[in-house]
C-alpha cells in the first residue's frame, strides 16, 4: 500500500526491440523516449504472493557449496583466526605480565636504594656515638 495514499493504475509494459550493440559490462541501456525511462523508474506498487520453498540467495559472499572440502577448509580457517585471536590475548597478557614485573623489581630496587641510604646514615650516626661513647670514662684512672 502507498505511503500517502497515491494510487496509481498499473500501465502496461513497453515493447522494446533488442539493441543493436552487445552489451558489455561498463554499457548501460538508455532509452530514446524519456516516456519510457520514467516508466520504468515509477513507483508502482503490486501485490504478490511468496511460496514456502527455501530461499536461495546468490552473491559473492552467500554461494553454499555441497563439497566437504570447502566446508572443511571454511571449518580449517575459522579454527585458525580463532587460534589466532587467542594467540593475540595470550601475547598482549604475557606483555601485560612482563611490565608488571618490571614494575615491581624496578619497586623494590629503588626501595633497597632507599633502606641501604637509610642504613648507611645509620651506620654514620652509631659511629659517631660510637666515638662520643669512647670519650666516656677517661677520667677513670683515680
Amino acid at each position: 500500500m502507498p505511503l500517502f495514499g497515491s494510487r496509481r493504475e498499473p500501465t502496461p509494459p513497453p515493447v522494446t526491440t533488442a539493441p543493436a550493440r552487445k552489451p558489455s559490462l561498463f554499457h548501460r541501456r538508455r532509452s530514446s523516449s524519456p516516456s519510457l525511462r520514467d516508466q520504468r523508474h515509477s513507483t508502482t506498487h503490486h501485490n504478490t504472493t511468496h511460496t514456502t520453498s527455501p530461499k536461495r540467495t546468490s552473491g559473492m559472499f552467500n554461494r553454499s557449496s555441497g563439497d566437504p572440502s570447502i566446508h572443511a577448509a571454511k571449518q580449517s580457517l575459522l579454527q585458525a583466526e580463532t587460534a589466532e585471536r587467542e594467540a593475540d590475548r595470550a601475547l598482549f597478557a604475557a606483555k601485560n605480565a612482563v611490565r608488571d614485573a618490571r614494575a615491581n623489581m624496578a619497586r623494590l630496587e629503588r626501595e633497597a636504594a632507599e633502606e641501604a641510604r637509610l642504613a648507611k646514615i645509620k651506620q654514620g650516626e652509631a659511629k659517631a656515638l660510637g666515638k662520643k661513647g669512647r670519650a666516656l670514662g677517661r677520667h677513670d684512672h683515680i
